[in-house]
């Protein structure tokens, strides 16, 4: 399909005549002058929905990812005076 050329001026005022046809699949340039200063063509998006089974082999789950955490394996964290100056309380 060739683009067609539309003046800024017949853009301006048919504006929603043209995103009809740019709905439509339609390209078209708009131009001042007789010289091509914007282009206006139908957006593409990528597919969002993940491709099942894209990380196997990537995410490597632990034996023990469901174990209890105990606060002696965040002594940083815990005993932290910037930590606590926010409020934060670490109940264990």
């Amino acid at each position: 399909m060739k683009a067609k050329e539309i003046g800024a001026f017949e853009a301006k005022t048919h504006l929603s005549e043209l995103l009809e046809q740019v709905r439509k699949g339609a390209v078209l340039f708009i131009t001042k002058r007789g010289h091509p200063i914007a282009e206006l063509r139908p957006v593409t998006l990528p597919d969002r929905r993940p491709r099942f089974g894209c990380d196997k082999g990537r995410v490597i789950i632990a034996a023990n990812f469901d174990a209890p955490i105990l606060a002696e394996d965040f002594p940083v964290v815990t005993n932290d005076p910037a930590f606590r100056a926010y409020g934060v309380k670490v109940v264990w």
